[in-house]
């Protein structure tokens, strides 16, 4: 059975980036020590790390004042720009002022701005959420700077995070009444 040039090619094209893909994470593993929450429009970390001058630029212009600088002892992440949402979140700027301030391009406005991006992933613990209890509360809600498309509350007022609508910024984890705060936040792959 003889099989289409342009099957093989698709096939041998999807290997291959399998591959190419297999050895970039490998390579971040290897030379990235750490992880950072990185503000919005970075690049994937080793691109980042190759592409940021760190000029500090993003930190200037951040509207809350959430862009950090990772400090000297950082290894190859030193001088640049990270978040660290329980001490300043980001609260998801529509325009992404520190992306379109990049002179670089380590930080680029993804060309549909904040849908379908990702800074983190969150969760609910509900064994935390005083809702849960029988408490009313929606603090987390009120405070989500993208609103019911990201988080709202259901009939019974719990919250209910909507992934699709989520950017994981973190505000609802640094808002949340409880200790620890019922959220959590993790980074995005990819």
């Amino acid at each position: 059975m003889a099989t289409n040039p342009a099957d093989r090619r698709s096939l041998l094209r999807s290997g291959l980036d399998r591959w190419v893909k297999h050895l970039v994470d490998d390579a971040e593993s290897r030379l990235v020590s750490k992880r950072y929450y990185r503000p919005p429009g970075a690049l994937p970390e080793i691109g980042f790390l190759a592409a940021c001058t760190r000029c500090g630029k993003c930190a200037e212009v951040c509207p809350p004042k959430a862009i950090l600088t990772v400090r000297p002892d950082g290894g190859l992440a030193a001088g640049t720009p990270y978040l660290d949402p329980s001490i300043q979140p980001c609260t998801v700027c529509a325009d992404m002022p520190c992306a379109a301030v990049c002179p670089s391009g380590a930080l680029l406005v993804p060309k549909h701005g904040w849908d379908g991006y990702r800074l983190g992933e969150l969760r609910l613990h509900a064994e935390r959420c005083i809702t849960f209890q029988g408490l009313a509360c929606s603090v987390c809600a009120g405070a989500c700077p993208v609103g019911e498309k990201a988080l709202a509350m259901d009939a019974e007022g719990h919250p209910v995070i909507r992934a699709e609508g989520c950017v994981g910024c973190g505000v609802c984890v640094r808002a949340c009444v409880t200790s620890p705060s019922s959220f959590e936040l993790t980074m995005a792959e990819g």
